[in-house]
C-alpha cells in the first residue's frame, strides 16, 4: 500500500489538557510514528480516589504490535498537561524522549519518582534540528508561561507541518527569548501544508499581555504592603517566580518558598542555569523570625489544592506560617474552570482571618500564557498554512478557531476530536477514520481504564454508603450467634429516631430465621435473602438503596 502522512490526536483535542498527538509516515500496515507530548489532566469529584487522568495509548500500542514503530516522543514544554503522563506510560511506549534542558530535567525527576532511571532522555538544544526516520524536525522558540516552550516543525515527503504547542507572543518576556517570528515567517515562505495550533484564548480579543507588565505590577503592589505578603502562582511559571523575587528585593523583603512543587521548580531552574544572579531564599524556620514587612512567601496552592501550602495556611495548620489581620495574599494566577469552588473557599477562609486578598480582578497580577485573537492573526500571517487544524481547546474553541483561520485566508480547516485519523498527504488533508481514544485513571500506582467497575463502585459508595452483614454457620448449617453489622455512609437514625443499625441487624436476623434448612446450606440463597430483607426495611425508612455485602463463614 502507498505511504501516507497521518495526524492522530489521542488527547487534548475537544478538551483542554491531557495532550497526546501522534504523527505517522508509511503504509497503513507499517507506519513509523512519532508522539508529540504526553500529558495528564486533573480529576474531579466524578472519579473518586483518582488525582490524574492520562490518554489511553492502546490504539498506538496495538499498531506497534502489528508492525508499526514508535521513533520517539518529542516534548514541546514542561507543563503537566504535556509531560505529566510520561512516567506512567513510558514503560509501554519504550522509546527515546526528546526535550530541551529544563523540560528534560523535569521529566527525569518524574521518572525517578516512580523508580525509572533508564529511560533514554535525549537533551536537545533550543532551535535544534534533527531527524527521526523520515521526519526532519526543527524546534522554533516561542513564549509561554514556562521556560523553553517550542513549536515543532515536521518536514516530510508530503510537506511541512507546524505543531505550535502552547504559546503566546510576549514582547518583553522576563525569562528567555521572544517568539522567533522571523523564523516562523521563513518557514511560512517555504510552504506549510498544515498548522496544528493552540485554541485556548480564541474568544479573547486583542493580545494576552506581557510578563514584564505583571512584574511591574507585582513590584508596586508588594511595595505598598506593610504586613506579611504571600504570593501564590503556578510553580511552573518560573518567570513569575523571578518577578515576585525581584519585587520582594525592591521592597527589602526576603523570600521564603513553601510547597514541594515550588521548591522543585526553583531547584530545576537553578540546575539548568535559568535563575538570574542575585536571587536567594531563606528557610522557613528563619523567615519566622523576620519582621512582618521584611518577608515574602511564595506558596503553592493557587487552584485551591487541599494539600498545598496556601490551603494549610488558610486552615491555620501550616507548621511554618500563620497569617493574620494586616497580611496580604496575592493570587498571581487565573482560576482554571472547574476550580472555582475550592479557590473561593480558600479566599473566604483567608478573608475571615482578616487577610487582604488581591487577584487579577484587582490588579494586573496575572497574564495568560496562550494567544488571544491578534496573536493568532500574527501567527497565520507568518505561517500561511494551506490547512488549519485547531487543537488544545473544547469544541467551541476549535470551531471558533477554524472560523477565524478561514477569515484570515486559510480556506481548508479540519476541526478534529480525539481519535480522528487525519490524512495530511497525499492529496487534500481530510479525516479518513476514527479510532478508540479513551482515558486511563491513575489510581495510586495502578492505571485503570475509563469505565472500570472500581470507579463505578466508588461512585455508588459515595452516594449510598455500604452495609456489611457477617454471619457464621457450623458444619450442620446452624447459625452461630447473631448477625454482625457494619455500616459506613448510612445515617445512624431515621426520622422517627429509630437506630438504623439495630433495624438493619433485626432485618438480617429475620431474613435468616425465615430460611429453610436446605437454603441455609447455600451461600447464594443466604446472600439473596439478607440483601432483600435489609434493603426492603432500609428503603422504607431511608428511601435509598445502599450497597449490601454479606460475609458468610462456615465451620
Amino acid at each position: 500500500m502507498d505511504d501516507e502522512l497521518i495526524f492522530l490526536p489521542l488527547g487534548g483535542t475537544g478538551e483542554i489538557g491531557m495532550n497526546m498527538n501522534l504523527f505517522a509516515l508509511g503504509p497503513p500496515d507499517a507506519r513509523k510514528w512519532i508522539m508529540i507530548d504526553c500529558g495528564v489532566t486533573f480529576a474531579d469529584d466524578s472519579v473518586p480516589g483518582v488525582d490524574l487522568i492520562t490518554p489511553d495509548p492502546g490504539y498506538l500500542l496495538d499498531e506497534l504490535d502489528e508492525g508499526g514503530d514508535l521513533l520517539g516522543l518529542v516534548l514541546t514544554h514542561g507543563h503537566e498537561d504535556h509531560i505529566g503522563a510520561v512516567a506512567h506510560l513510558w514503560p509501554d511506549l519504550d522509546c527515546d524522549i526528546y526535550a530541551t534542558p529544563f523540560t528534560a530535567e523535569l521529566v527525569r525527576r518524574k521518572l525517578k519518582e516512580v523508580g525509572i532511571t533508564d529511560a533514554p532522555i535525549k537533551i536537545i538544544d533550543l532551535q535544534a534540528r534533527f531527524k527521526l526516520g523520515d521526519f526532519d524536525i526543527e524546534l522554533v522558540t516561542l513564549t509561554h508561561s514556562i521556560p523553553e516552550p517550542n513549536a515543532v516543525v515536521l518536514r516530510t515527503p508530503f510537506g511541512t507541518i507546524l505543531h505550535t504547542g502552547d504559546w503566546k507572543l510576549d514582547p518583553r518576556p522576563v525569562l528567555g527569548d521572544r517568539t522567533d517570528g522571523d523564523r516562523l515567517a521563513e518557514i511560512g515562505r517555504e510552504g506549510v501544508l498544515a498548522m496544528i495550533c493552540d485554541s485556548t484564548n480564541v474568544f479573547s480579543e486583542g493580545r494576552s499581555g506581557s510578563e514584564a507588565d505583571v512584574a511591574e505590577t507585582l513590584k508596586q503592589v508588594i511595595g505598598h504592603q506593610t504586613g506579611r505578603v504571600a504570593v501564590t502562582t503556578f510553580a511552573s511559571n518560573v518567570a513569575r517566580l523571578v518577578s515576585a523575587c525581584q519585587a520582594a528585593k525592591a521592597a527589602d523583603r526576603s523570600v521564603c518558598l513553601l510547597g514541594r512543587s515550588m521548591l522543585r521548580m526553583i531547584d530545576v531552574a537553578r540546575e539548568v542555569g535559568l535563575l538570574p544572579e542575585g536571587i536567594s531564599f531563606v528557610e522557613p524556620n528563619e523567615a519566622g523570625y523576620l519582621p512582618k514587612d521584611k518577608v515574602l512567601y511564595l506558596c503553592t496552592g493557587s487552584q485551591g489544592e487541599d494539600r498545598a501550602a496556601l490551603a494549610r495556611i488558610a486552615r491555620d495548620d501550616h507548621p511554618e506560617l500563620t497569617l493574620s489581620s494586616g497580611d496580604t495574599v496575592i493570587f498571581s494566577s487565573k482560576i482554571i474552570p472547574g476550580n472555582e469552588k475550592p479557590i473561593y473557599a480558600l479566599m473566604n477562609m483567608l478573608t475571615d482571618q482578616g487577610v487582604a486578598v488581591i487577584t487579577e480582578a484587582d490588579a494586573f497580577v496575572h497574564v495568560s500564557g496562550h494567544p488571544c485573537r491578534d496573536e493568532l492573526k500574527d501567527m497565520y500571517r507568518w505561517v500561511k498554512p494551506q490547512c488549519a487544524i485547531p487543537v488544545h481547546g473544547e469544541a467551541r474553541h476549535l470551531r471558533e478557531h477554524a472560523k477565524l483561520a478561514r477569515s484570515l485566508g486559510t480556506e481548508r480547516t479540519i476541526v478534529p476530536r480525539d481519535g480522528d485519523v487525519i490524512r495530511l498527504g497525499p492529496g487534500t488533508p481530510e479525516r479518513i477514520d476514527e479510532v478508540p481514544a479513551g482515558r486511563l485513571y491513575v489510581d495510586g500506582k495502578i492505571l485503570l481504564p475509563e469505565g472500570d467497575g472500581v470507579i463505578r463502585g466508588r461512585r455508588y459508595l459515595a452516594n449510598d454508603g455500604i452495609i456489611v452483614v457477617a454471619v457464621a454457620f457450623d458444619g450442620d448449617d446452624r447459625q452461630r450467634g447473631g448477625a454482625q453489622v457494619l455500616i459506613k455512609g448510612v445515617p445512624r437514625e431515621d426520622n422517627d429516631g429509630d437506630d438504623l443499625h439495630a433495624v438493619i441487624e433485626e432485618a438480617a436476623e429475620d431474613a435468616l430465621a425465615n430460611l429453610s434448612k436446605a437454603k441455609r446450606g447455600s451461600d447464594k440463597d443466604i446472600e439473596g435473602a439478607v440483601r432483600r430483607g435489609v434493603r426492603s426495611e432500609l428503603s422504607a425508612r431511608w428511601g435509598k438503596r445502599s450497597d449490601i455485602a454479606v460475609m458468610i463463614t462456615r465451620g
